[in-house]
């Protein structure tokens, strides 16, 4: 096992590299147990070095691993994915964002015959069933993350004509919607350019806070459906708060 002050730098140096990681996979590629890597990083976490998560850990003010947000608000998600889902009516033409929350909506509209534009692997994975048709716009994904970006992204899209776009969001307050990433935001941006409406799925813990990239002013949207009653929220946009109780 290596030093503890060598395998800090070399833990340290893997959390920069891809933003945020799972204690699961640190421990792998440190080769040292998930108990070890759990005291390293409350170690480090008291030195302001980094910022620990459920199940991982990122750099302060960054962006938390997928498996991280995967294990977030699942019962949050799952309300809002059904409150969401009868927005979609057969036959129509639809964009996905990346992310868990439209993760979840992903997992109860497949099979239905709609088509469906998605902008992440999982999205693909979780639609691809019955009389659903999933359009994958290529690009680059990101490693970590599995969102697609770049400008093969966007050129794709400019091709679209969508019914309904569901955005994610990484944070969102009163100025807006915001992001880790700029390619992701620019994604989202062109994604809300080709639909007619746009409806963000975003649980309440996101509200208030603000990441790097700016992707819309909530005037721009249709409606927010979060679990979060605010009427600093409501005063801005049109919102259907749910149950996190499923």
């Amino acid at each position: 096992m290596p030093l503890p002050s060598l395998r800090h730098q070399n833990l340290l140096h893997l959390i920069r590299q891809h933003g945020g990681m799972s204690t699961k996979e640190l421990a792998k590629r440190l080769g040292v147990s998930e108990a070890t890597v759990r005291r390293d990083l409350a170690t480090l976490a008291g030195q302001g070095l980094l910022q620990r998560e459920h199940g991982g850990a990122l750099l302060p003010e960054g962006e938390p691993p997928y498996a991280v947000k995967l294990a977030r608000h699942q019962g949050v998600k799952l309300a809002i994915a059904q409150r969401a889902m009868p927005l979609v009516p057969d036959g129509a033409t639809i964009v996905l964002d990346s992310g868990t929350t439209t993760l979840a909506l992903a997992r109860l509209l497949a099979g239905k015959p709609i088509r469906a534009v998605v902008l992440d692997i999982p999205l693909a994975q979780a639609l691809a069933q019955g009389e659903t048709e999933v359009l994958l716009v290529g690009g680059r994904a990101r490693n970590g993350f599995y969102s697609l970006v770049g400008p093969w992204v966007e050129e794709l899209l400019e091709r679209v004509r969508a019914d309904l776009f569901f955005l994610g969001a990484d944070a969102f307050d009163a100025e807006g919607v915001t992001n880790h990433t700029f390619e992701e935001a620019a994604v989202k941006r062109k994604a809300m350019a080709v639909s007619r409406k746009t409806v963000l799925l975003a649980d309440g813990s996101k509200w208030g806070k603000r990441a790097p990239a700016f992707v819309t002013s909530l005037s721009a949207l249709d409606r927010v459906v979060t679990d979060l009653k605010d009427p600093a929220l409501e005063a801005l946009v049109k919102v259907e708060v749910v149950s996190g109780a499923v």
